[in-house]
């Protein structure tokens, strides 16, 4: 901390604090959640645990004419045993809607995961800082980009001007749920994502729900979305329950039903858009379960691969192509009887083109070009925006 101003310190309350759907205290300061206790409660997974605690789409919303902004923050970073080492978490300071600074945060605590056992390694470290200077005097509006892919505890924030909370009345609020492509994997930074692009180009406030590796249809997230408001949801279904291999046909059907249902006991006029999974081609025809490709991982790259057999199809294993069908289907079916409900095929948010040119470098999540195209033609064709890739 320096000690050269006289530093206002701004509570970290949802005041402030937009994305997140809880705020735990903490002996630090504050955790982020982005599902609330009574949720974590019933999806008690350590995946779901771990990926619902990065902030994805969570930021520090305010209005000031600070020169100078410090925060404390105690992330958490994860890593496999084996696989290539991952950058540190990155802040994206967004004044005016411009990205304006990054930053990372040096220190907190490490936890390397054994791929065969499943065992965390945890080394606890302390917060650290990060500080942006040389900031226009004037009022202005400021987004501070919370990491997108580490547990983050927020300590403290500092400003040397008072700081008002960002209100942008007539804002719509627009809720994604999703898998790990939605949590932002493989985007270079937060405001990257394609959830964060489409809002920017769209003009909405996000609220992002993407979960990485845990898009299950599980029913305590349809009632966390139920609840909470919403101007328009999103819910992009499929290749979670591909690649974690978790039902057969006949068990899809009736639980994306249920979804749905219990979304719409809510939201029952709210825009609803159902979307299928983007091109993916080890699972279009081959079902999962997903595993790391080992023979990558021993030459230092991160790569998945499909272990189904493709004949399993005829007895009910899902594959992309099955689900897009299925989806397309359900929603033909429900939009009779409900007008405010759509389909979007994720083909036409990345497809086998798209591939061809901006390639998924692991095989299953889209780099920073894809996340761009995508986040491009969703606030087309979703959100009214113009200028599609």
């Amino acid at each position: 901390m320096s000690p050269m101003h006289h530093w206002i310190r701004t509570p970290l309350t949802a005041d402030v604090v937009r994305g997140a759907l809880e705020l735990e205290p903490t002996v630090r300061g504050v955790q982020p959640h982005r599902l609330p206790a009574w949720a974590r409660a019933q999806g008690a997974d350590a995946q779901l645990s771990m990926v619902e605690s990065q902030p994805a789409g969570v930021r520090l919303a305010f209005r000031t004419a600070a020169t100078v902004i410090e925060l404390d923050a105690h992330p958490t970073r994860y890593s496999y045993v084996g696989a290539p080492a991952r950058p540190d978490g990155v802040y994206d300071l967004v004044v005016d809607g411009r990205l304006t600074a990054q930053a990372s945060v040096v220190g907190g605590t490490s936890v390397a995961i054994d791929m065969a056992t499943g065992v965390p390694d945890v080394r606890p470290g302390e917060p650290g800082t990060i500080r942006f200077d040389g900031l226009e005097a004037r009022e202005k509006d400021v987004e501070l980009w919370l990491p997108h892919n580490e547990t983050t505890e927020l300590v403290e924030l500092r400003t040397d001007a008072t700081v008002a909370p960002l209100v942008r009345a007539g804002r719509r609020v627009w809720v994604q749920h999703g898998s790990s492509i939605s949590h932002g994997s493989n985007a270079t930074s937060p405001s990257a994502t394609w959830p964060a692009l489409a809002a920017a180009t769209g003009g909405v406030e996000l609220v992002n729900l993407g979960f990485g590796g845990s898009a299950m249809l599980d029913p305590f997230v349809a009632r966390v979305i139920r609840d909470m408001p919403a101007d328009l949801i999103s819910v992009k279904i499929g290749i979670n329950l591909v690649n974690a291999d978790v039902m057969r046909l006949r068990a899809f059907g009736p639980a994306v039903h249920g979804f749905l249902d219990t979304i719409r006991d809510g939201h029952p006029e709210t825009p609803l858009v159902v979307v299928s999974p983007i091109f993916c081609p080890i699972h279009e025809d081959t079902p999962g379960p997903g595993a790391f490709d080992m023979a990558a991982l021993a030459e230092g790259r991160m790569q998945f691969r499909a272990t189904g057999d493709p004949s399993e199809r005829a007895a009910g294993k899902l594959t992309l192509r099955v689900i897009r069908d299925e989806l397309a289907r359900i929603v033909a079916q429900r939009s009779a009887d409900d007008p405010h409900l759509t389909y979007l095929d994720g083909l036409e948010l990345y497809g086998e083109a798209d591939f061809a040119e901006v390639p998924l470098p692991d095989a299953l999540h889209p780099d920073t070009a894809g996340h761009a195209r995508i986040g491009a033609r969703f606030a087309e064709r979703v959100l009214g925006a113009s200028d599609p890739r």
